[in-house]
């Protein structure tokens, strides 16, 4: 039985969404089961708490607190203890849950579960991997999404060793492919952080660490050219930010077609199904769950502003990688990399690019991305 651990108060709207994707979870799940955290006066009120409090496989869990999207990481992390997502994320760190999922503020979220489950050894930073659609026909794993601004070669590594990792457990790939983002295919061009990350990614390859492709463009993630693709998570943010604007864009034309003149609301209609089909493929909704690597625990970010059909698909991530056993082949793979890493981490640095150190738990130095 995959227990997950549920923040129910996070995201936008809060139970409005969590309570009935956790419901049609657990319909679809029959070997799952939830711990749903939150505030027992507001799930009460919700109309389907009756349904949730009767349910076999679901147990409610009180918090007294909430950490809202405009909460600073210091008043989520020391002053709201006994928030939800705290309380979620202790679930998990006591052996309750198998894994845990927030749709709360990513910053607070990202701080707390470094706090309270700590990162395993050789890994400096978590960083936040979610899945692009890409034309073939599958989703291009991306890493770091925003948890870390600014990164070293060395962190590059890690990012890349975690990767690997995840979608070696999920698809059932021993050896996925991993692209390093970078303004050209040619080793010689890039920053010198990018450089040096590829000269550290082709040594990971030749060990049998990584499979590495080389470096790849930004073209690329969407058009499938290796199954992982590492970056700092500014670019990275800013490429899950386009994916999503894509989709809408999508929606939006096609809403905007059938309000025209007779000729072209023929047109859309004739299109529809294509038009439908190639919007559905990239809705943003259908690879909600990113996914916060290098924690001892496994932990999974909801988009804040999901829908119930998009926190549902974050729970199955969450469930998938649990049952996948994610967690103890992170752990191979960092073990199995340790010589390089550790090697990448005390490799003297150009004085043009200072090491960045380990962010202190209690004051991060880089916050993520909401």
């Amino acid at each position: 039985m995959i227990r997950i651990a549920v923040d129910a108060m996070g995201g936008d709207v809060g139970p409005a969404v969590t309570v009935p994707a956790s419901l049609a979870f657990l319909d679809g799940h029959p070997d799952a089961s939830l711990v749903l955290v939150g505030q027992p006066e507001v799930l009460a009120m919700h109309p389907l708490h009756e349904r949730l409090q009767s349910h076999s496989r679901c147990q409610i869990v009180a918090a007294s607190e909430i950490v809202t999207m405009g909460d600073s990481i210091e008043i989520a992390l020391r002053r709201k203890k006994n928030s939800s997502m705290r309380v979620t994320l202790n679930q998990l760190k006591d052996g309750v849950a198998h894994a845990a999922v927030s749709g709360g503020n990513t910053g607070a979220l990202m701080a707390i579960a470094r706090y309270v489950l700590k990162t395993m050894d050789g890994i400096d930073r978590p960083a936040i991997a979610s899945q692009l659609p890409n034309a073939a026909g599958g989703a291009t794993t991306v890493l770091d999404l925003g948890a870390n601004v600014d990164c070293t070669e060395h962190h590059l590594l890690q990012f890349a060793v975690l990767g690997s990792a995840l979608v070696a457990a999920i698809s059932n790939n021993p050896a996925p492919s991993v692209g390093l983002l970078n303004i050209g295919e040619e080793a010689i061009k890039g920053s010198e952080i990018i450089k040096r990350a590829g000269k550290l990614l082709r040594s990971a390859s030749n060990s049998g660490d990584i499979n590495f492709y080389g470096n790849v463009e930004g073209n690329d993630i969407f058009k499938g050219t290796t199954d992982i693709v590492v970056c700092d998570g500014f670019v990275g943010n800013v490429a899950l930010k386009t994916s999503e604007g894509l989709a809408n864009m999508i929606g939006n034309f096609i809403k905007a077609e059938f309000s025209r003149n007779i000729l072209t609301k023929i047109a859309a209609i004739v299109a529809y199904p294509v038009l439908t089909a190639f919007k559905n493929r990239f809705d943003h909704r259908r690879y909600n769950g990113a996914a916060l690597l290098g924690l001892q625990g496994l932990v999974f970010k909801s988009h804040g502003s999901a829908d119930a059909f998009a926190f549902e698909r974050a729970l199955n991530r969450a469930y998938d990688a649990a049952r996948n056993n994610l967690l103890e082949r992170v752990r191979e793979r960092i073990a199995h990399a340790a010589p390089l890493l550790v090697a990448a981490q005390v490799a003297p640095l150009s004085e043009t690019a200072p090491a960045v150190s380990s962010m202190p738990v209690e004051s991060p130095v880089s916050t993520p991305a909401h």
